[in-house]
């Protein structure tokens, strides 16, 4: 709007400025420019303000922006962070739970959105929102809760939406290969994911159930202080409860849950309640089951080799007599050198594959399947491909129908877990696997057990 500040950050491998400024500034009413870089533009824009800011400065300036429109109470908000290629979400929602149990108000911000206390606030659409965003969100709930609990992507850690935030705890889940196309080698995201480090206070250890993590971030940080949590032990009683403590990273994402829970109540002198895991839920698209007799249907977020690997082994082990199906797809403008590893590790694991569309954006879908197809020469028998997502989760409910009722039968559905839309050309169509596999069970006279 007129006199308004507008923060723009220009990244590598996009769009030329003729294009930015096409897009974004040539029509845009603001007063002033904060960006991170000089651009071909300026020139157009010469009734404009124009601050650039020094090379790696951008999030700093854009937290000195934020202390004058959204100050923040000294010493109001304890920060707990967790970042990690998979577990983030929940272990984000185990540690508000925790906190929620030892009497803390808890705001949560995450790939599913914001919770106040654990109540729907509603989305961001981001995992980690920009700094700007990040801090309305503070200033707008600061009388309503004292702990923030967020994911911390690898994307936020390395533009810069957490600048200026001091955590009193963090945690690392796991690290695999991800989102190359957008950090462009493994040491790329490595490096951007160890600037959660950075945020520490000097002397605070780093926590994480990642062996691989813990060394590697002591060569690359040898400074940084790390330490290694060893995965929560279940009990039977914990297992009958909560089922979902079955899978071993679901255990690791508890300990390590717990340890940012001690973190953050060590100054309170609150304490956890006795058996904390009774605090726990299942979380929205991780690993959510809905069972037919001998028929379990497993909807999960799983999206990359390692996820996929990692649901697909705690299946074979829980399950070990079923025969397993699994229907997933790979997203479009994303990471092509992961398609043919996801397929792989679905080939290694699975009975029978379904490959089917998964948010192919501005990509063909077909192309995306075909270059997943590359990595399956190893299934045990030819994977089945419908395009279609609906069609292919009516596809695999025919295949479960027809089975034999006395034969075990585990189906994965991954890739989506709690999203609810696919997007296709920019825009984002309804659609949730959820819905989908109700609808089918009332096709087919199903009932839920």
């Amino acid at each position: 709007m007129p006199g308004s500040v507008l923060c723009f950050q220009c990244h590598d491998g996009g769009p030329s400025d003729a294009e930015l400024y096409r897009r974004y500034l040539a029509a845009s009413p603001f007063a002033v420019l904060v960006t991170n870089r000089r651009m071909d533009c300026f020139e157009a824009l010469r009734h404009k303000g124009i601050f650039v800011t020094r090379p790696g400065a951008y999030g700093d300036t854009l937290a000195r922006l934020c202390d004058a429109f959204y100050p923040l109470p000294a010493g109001h908000w304890r920060i707990a962070a967790v970042t990690g290629t998979n577990g983030k979400t929940t272990t984000v929602k185990y540690l508000e739970a925790l906190l929620g149990a030892a009497g803390e108000r808890v705001l949560s911000v995450g790939t599913l959105g914001l919770a106040l206390n654990g109540v729907d606030q509603g989305v961001t659409g981001f995992t980690s929102p920009p700094l700007v965003e990040l801090r309305r969100l503070l200033a707008a709930y600061q009388e309503c809760a004292d702990v923030l609990v967020t994911e911390a992507s690898s994307h936020a850690l390395h533009q810069g939406r957490l600048a200026g935030l001091r955590f009193d705890a963090a945690g690392w889940t796991n690290f695999t290969v991800d989102h190359l196309d957008y950090h462009g080698t493994e040491d790329g995201y490595f490096a951007a994911k160890a600037g959660i480090v950075d945020h520490l206070p000097a002397g605070l250890p780093l926590l994480t159930t990642s062996a691989a993590v813990a060394e590697r971030l002591r060569q690359e940080r040898p400074g940084a202080p790390v330490e290694l949590l060893t995965p929560a032990a279940a009990d039977a009683g914990m297992l009958g409860e909560r089922a979902f403590l079955a899978l071993g990273y679901n255990r690791a994402n508890y300990a390590l849950a717990l340890a940012l829970a001690a973190r953050i109540l060590a100054p309170t002198g609150r304490q956890l309640p006795a058996a904390p895991w009774r605090a726990l839920q299942g979380v929205d698209g991780r690993f959510e089951t809905f069972v037919c007799g001998n028929r379990t249907l497993v909807v999960d977020f799983a999206h990359t080799p390692d996820a996929l690997e990692n649901v697909l082994t705690a299946i074979r082990h829980a399950f070990a007599r079923a025969r397993v199906t699994t229907l997933f797809g790979c997203g479009g403008d994303r990471d092509r050198g992961k398609r043919p590893l996801m397929g792989a590790a679905v080939c290694r694991h699975a009975d029978h594959a379904i490959v089917t569309s998964d948010n192919p954006r501005f990509e063909d879908p077909r192309r995306i399947i075909d270059e997943t197809l590359e990595g399956m020469g190893g299934c045990a028998a030819a994977p089945d491909v419908v395009l279609d997502r609906a069609e292919a989760i009516r596809h695999l409910f025919d295949r479960l129908d027809a089975a034999p009722a006395h034969e075990p039968q585990v189906a994965l559905i991954a890739g989506k877990g709690h999203e609810r839309s696919i997007d296709r050309h920019g825009t984002k169509t309804y659609f949730s696997d959820q819905d989908e596999v109700a609808r089918n069970f009332a096709r087919l006279g199903w009932a839920r057990g």
